[in-house]
């Protein structure tokens, strides 16, 4: 049995798709939309809401507080996934209680699975950015564990939405990019396709570059400056957070205009008395009334657009391509459905496949992938009707092949009911078109040759007859195969190493784990040999431990300083994992395997007592702070790596207020000076 349902999660926008009939389907919601905002809200009784009726709220209690200048009594969310990982927490004054942002991805996720009203979901792939990283990954699935899934399957958005796009492509060879450009980041995605395989290759990307970007450039080169030319705003442009605020509002307007001259000529922003908060210095009250035109949104976006353009065309000279090479440019996220970036991008790379529609792309090559998973067995145990006749089909999920050969078994230790001498199954084609004719099977196996159509989804329905012709009912009872494309394995988005002490220079450095770099394909194994414990640990003393960091580092991260990558997690060796004494100075080795949701375990050797060990791979959340970062800013500067031009800039956005409890522009500051670290 497969999987059938997957679900999308998006900074601003989440979507719910299943495989019906053998097609990829978005799930309406219960407005009959195909997605919800990315919003939550705790009302006055303390309850949540979420997606529309939530994004309305959020509009009302912004416009509020905008207009008191106080934001100290949030009830309404947005942006939350950004923190996904860390330890960040929101404060509900209605609730009068701290959420994290899983919890409130998991109130979202309930949501979407409501909508599923033929069924009860168990069961789902969920969708993550290809730059997450680990404990985002982690911390997704723990949202998806709140929601109460039983199982739970990741795959990065780029596959999926090349696995959509590809059943409509003719080309089944060539090199295909991912230009995914989304709310608050963007990603490219190199992919190889080869005999309609799907590998991706290589990825890069920029975690603050995204929709919010351009709104702001539209706030900043066209609205604000009506606001200047129209009213008096001095005590605006000198107050930082006024200023922040003013521009936080204008972002709803701003939005309306780009997704408007998307897909019209001209715009007009408007706005009654009252939408925009307070007055300008003289007491009048703000009011919109400005005429845009592709040539006004051009001006504004292009330079935003240009920085996702160079990081594409970075990804492609990295591995010695041009745009010429590319068979395919596939479009993913709303902000690509602007001619501006259509026209950029074709002159630059080259011409964008429009075919598919970029906002259900992902969504549908998910619900597609999910299609090929396999129900785990512990989950299989807990949902057989063992009255029915339990079968092994072990069908190809997906395939470039026109006939495929299909091993059909009978389960009897999993059936409760009589089973008879002769058993026979018929296997027939979704469109009636082709049927395998009466086949006898048994607890041994049987192989079934199936005919599939090409360039779709091809659903299979089984029915077993007992040697009188009876019908006899049996689980499963069908099964898929997509012709046309198979997905290749996924690749890591980072190398993963350890913390290790250079033996030249003393200094604590990051080691790639060797078959664990970057784009190595997925499921993959890296051992670490020549470990050596410090200390003797006793057996069954859980005070007596080692411990190994474990780091994803980008490229060039080999031989930089631990502390400029990113910390997943610590591998904690203690007494209570040992059946008998480890001397001080013993050997041991590590094995480190990542599977393709890219989970890690991790197994431990020591020759000595011949004995190894599963380790718990524990999820850390990242703590970003003021202080640590300020830590990190000094520190850089004394080492001279930063200059003191550098270091004044610096500390000038750390020290603006609004900054000292926006963690996500802490985190991104944070990035910043990792990378200057890992540079030199």
């Amino acid at each position: 049995m497969k999987l059938t349902h997957a679900i999308h999660l998006g900074l601003d926008f989440a979507s719910i798709a299943r495989m019906k009939d053998g097609e990829p389907r978005i799930i309406k919601t219960d407005v009959l939309r195909e997605e919800i905002p990315m919003c939550v809200y705790v009302n006055k009784s303390g309850a949540i809401q979420v997606g529309d009726r939530a994004l309305s709220a959020h509009k009302r209690v912004a416009l509020k507080s905008q207009k008191s200048w106080d934001s100290s009594s949030q009830n309404s969310f947005v942006e939350f996934t950004r923190t996904l990982g860390t330890d960040k927490t929101y404060y509900s004054s209605n609730a009068n209680k701290a959420f994290t942002s899983e919890e409130f991805l998991a109130e979202v996720i309930k949501s979407l699975l409501s909508y599923e009203k033929e069924e009860e979901i168990k069961l789902a792939v969920i969708t993550v950015p290809d730059d997450f990283k680990y404990n985002q990954k982690e911390a997704v699935r723990n949202a998806g564990e709140l929601a109460s899934l039983q199982q739970i399957e990741l795959i990065q958005e780029s596959i999926a939405a090349s696995l959509s796009n590809g059943l409509d492509s003719n080309k089944k060879d060539g090199f295909c990019l991912v230009f995914n450009f989304g709310s608050k980041t963007f990603s490219a995605s190199l992919q190889k396709v080869f005999n309609g395989i799907i590998k991706v290759i290589d990825t890069e990307g920029d975690n603050y570059l995204g929709a919010v970007n351009l709104d702001f450039a539209i706030v900043d080169n066209i609205i604000l400056p009506y606001l200047r030319e129209n009213y008096k705003i001095d005590s605006f442009i000198k107050n930082v957070e006024k200023l922040q605020s003013l521009r936080q509002l204008l972002k709803f307007n701003a939005v309306n205009a780009r997704e408007k001259l998307s897909f019209n000529e001209t715009y007009f922003i408007y706005s009654d008395l009252g939408d925009i908060p307070g007055e300008d210095d003289e007491g009048e009250e703000f009011e919109l009334d400005i005429t845009v035109n592709q040539a006004d949104i051009s001006r504004a976006l292009s330079p935003v657009f240009q920085k996702a353009i160079e990081v594409s065309k970075s990804l492609l000279e990295r591995n010695n391509l041009k745009g010429s090479s590319l068979d395919a440019l596939i479009l993913v996220g709303g902000p690509t459905f602007s001619p501006v970036l259509r026209k950029m991008l074709e002159a630059q790379i080259c011409k964008p496949d429009t075919s598919a529609d970029p906002m259900t792309v992902v969504s549908k090559g998910a619900a597609l992938y999910a299609s090929t998973v396999d129900v785990s067995e512990e989950v299989r145990e807990q949902t057989r009707d063992k009255t029915k006749i339990q079968l092994e089909i072990a069908n190809e999920s997906s395939t470039v092949e026109t006939e495929e050969f299909v091993p059909i078994k009978i389960l009897a230790d999993k059936t409760e009911g009589e089973i008879p001498d002769k058993v026979f199954a018929e296997v027939t084609r979704g469109d009636k078109a082709w049927s395998s004719g009466k086949v006898e099977i048994n607890t041994i196996g049987e192989i079934v040759e199936i005919q599939l159509n090409e360039g779709t989804t091809n659903v299979f329905e089984v029915v077993l007859f007992d040697d009188k012709g009876n019908i006899l009912e049996s689980e499963p009872s069908s099964f898929s195969v997509i012709q046309g494309s198979k997905i290749g394995s996924a690749t890591l988005p980072y190398n993963v190493g350890i913390e290790l002490k250079d033996k030249a220079t003393g200094k604590i450095i990051f080691k790639t784990v060797k078959g664990l770099e970057k784009n190595q394909s997925i499921p993959a194994m890296g051992i670490i040999y020549g470990f050596k414990t410090a200390k003797a640990i006793r057996p069954g003393v859980e005070s007596d431990f080692l411990k190994i960091p474990i780091y994803e580092g980008d490229h060039g991260a080999e031989g930089t300083r631990a502390i400029f990558n990113e910390h997943i997690t610590d591998i904690i060796i203690s007494g209570a994992d040992l059946p008998s004494l480890l001397p001080e100075n013993s050997d041991f080795d590590l094995t480190v395997n990542v599977d393709r949701s890219q989970q890690i375990t991790v197994t431990a050797y020591f020759p000595s007592i011949d004995f190894s060990t599963e380790l718990n791979v524990q999820r850390q959340s990242r703590t970003v702070s003021l202080d640590i970062v300020k830590d990190l800013l000094f520190e850089l500067t004394e080492k001279e790596v930063l200059s003191s031009n550098q270091f004044q800039n610096y500390f000038e956005k750390l020290s603006e207020p609004r900054n000292k409890y926006d963690l996500d522009a802490l985190i991104m500051i944070q990035q910043e000076l990792k990378a200057y670290g890992r540079k030199a």
